[in-house]
């Protein structure tokens, strides 16, 4: 542990009174923190893969995402493309310098300039991977990385999404599970769930208030 964050801790326990737990009192804490206890989970968030699939992407588009379904890795290209066509984007985007991005043969389309890295102010358009889909809510997990610049979630007015069908789960509970067997946490987790959107101004919702207007996920089958 650094100094900086056991003063912080050693700060609260002051506080509140305590010392270092010991006995059974460790004893029970580090194993509820190695089981993760399960709290109750909707009966959605229980269902088999393929309902799963088409249940995220219903909650998806009641949130205002949109979603193409392509049944192999080569038609992610064309699918990104035909969505920036139909938005009337341009096909210059920044993607994530993740490595598992590069399988899906993005030169096969001429007309999408690709720069990988960070965005910048002028980036229009953001493309990523996920950690998974969690189905009961439609929402989107990311974690930082150096593959995987928290930026890239935010910056870009349109977010696309490549997720692919086997990192489909159903409940959030799912979704650290599989965060964990990464290995060490990630300095930050999101959790995206449609476009960003506020409804402080006069009730009314906007879309694109602290992040991207659009957000659209390209679910691959396996």
């Amino acid at each position: 542990m650094s100094d900086g964050r056991a003063a912080i801790l050693g700060n609260i326990q002051r506080a509140l009174g305590r010392g270092e737990l010991q006995g059974e009192a460790r004893a029970s804490c580090e194993a509820r923190l190695k089981n993760h206890a399960r709290n109750l989970i909707p009966a959605r968030g229980q269902l088999p893969r393929e309902e799963q699939i088409a249940l995220f992407i219903r909650m998806a588009l009641a949130v205002k995402a949109s979603v193409s379904r392509v049944a192999k890795d080569d038609d992610v290209p064309e699918a990104v493309v035909a969505f920036l066509k139909g938005q009337n984007l341009p096909a210059d985007v920044i993607m994530a310098p993740d490595p598992a991005l590069d399988r899906y043969g993005w030169s096969s389309q001429k007309m999408l300039a690709i720069r990988r890295g960070k965005p910048l102010d002028a980036d229009q358009v953001g493309v990523t991977g996920a950690v998974c889909g969690i189905a009961e809510t439609g929402t989107l997990m990311m974690a930082s990385s150096p593959e995987h610049p928290t930026t890239l979630n935010f910056m870009p007015e349109t977010h696309v999404v490549v997720l692919r069908a086997s990192q489909m789960v159903g409940a959030y509970e799912e979704g650290f599970d599989m965060l964990r067997a990464k290995g060490a946490m990630p300095r930050t987790v999101n959790l995206i769930t449609g476009p960003s959107r506020t409804g402080d101004i006069e009730q009314k919702i906007e879309l694109g208030a602290h992040g991207p207007r659009r957000l659209h996920i390209v679910i691959v089958d396996d």
